[in-house]
């Protein structure tokens, strides 16, 4: 299974000159590094970049990806973007039911759910990101919580359809604070995350779907976290800001 690396961090951190610099730091890189055959990566600016990141990666094999989509095709919605729109400047992925999105937008599993569905209607592919609280884990409801993500998340999704859908865990707890769900932690979620995937369509899906790691992902912790057996790939955060930081992440996993 090819690995999967998602920058996903980059939200509301750069203006278009850094973005500029940093999509063409990490092409060079990439493209002289040779990772690029042997791994899926993708870049996810604000919607207020893409097209011009789009052009910055030209033909190179990073692909972009949308932090966020709102569920209808079209109409009056003012402020909002369709999945149409970023297929038409060049998105593949989007990103749904982002911690952020959940916890301090305050979206709910039922929207999370149209939004993956119109992703998938769009003919884009989603990451579906899924995870538990601080209070959450230390209550142990980190699988009562993913349960719950994972299945309304997918609600009426079919089995053809999850080859377009990649999951990412990512435990609330570790995103921007620094702490790092232990490589065994990780583990232990994605094999019951797979085992959700198993029960709600059958065996060859659960294996086929890919799921990432999201959480204070960084070179040094990179490769013992992507050497677990259902790790596969990450949802980088702040590293992805920094072009040596988020390709030591990727060629940590292209090592594995």
């Amino acid at each position: 299974m090819r690995k999967k690396f998602i920058a996903g961090n980059w939200k509301m951190n750069l203006d278009m000159a850094g973005a500029r610099a940093l999509a063409a730091g990490l092409k060079g890189k990439l493209s002289q590094s040779g990772v690029l055959e042997r791994l899926d990566v993708a870049v996810c600016p604000p919607f207020v970049y893409l097209t011009t990141i789009a052009q910055v990666l030209g033909d190179s094999n990073i692909r972009i990806g949308a932090q966020n989509v709102y569920f209808e095709p079209q109409g009056a919605f003012t402020g909002e973007i369709s999945a149409e729109m970023l297929k038409d400047v060049g998105c593949r992925y989007v990103i749904v039911g982002h911690s952020e999105r959940r916890h301090v937008i305050g979206e709910s599993d039922d929207l999370i759910n149209q939004k993956l569905r119109a992703v998938l209607a769009g003919d884009l592919e989603a990451i579906l990101c899924i995870g538990e609280l601080l209070s959450e884990r230390e209550k142990g409801k980190t699988e009562e919580v993913i349960d719950r993500q994972l299945r309304s998340g997918l609600a009426l999704v079919e089995k053809h359809e999850m080859a377009r859908v990649t999951i990412a865990y990512e435990p609330v707890w570790a995103i921007g604070t620094g702490k790092v769900a232990s490589p065994e932690q990780a583990q232990q979620a994605h094999a019951f995350t797979r085992g959700i995937l198993a029960s709600l369509y059958d065996d060859s899906v659960s294996q086929a779907v890919r799921i990432q790691y999201g959480g204070s992902v960084k070179p040094d912790n990179a490769a013992d976290l992507l050497k677990q057996t259902d790790v596969d790939g990450a949802l980088v955060g702040g590293a992805s800001l920094k072009v040596d930081d988020f390709t030591g992440i990727i060629k940590a996993g292209g090592a594995n």
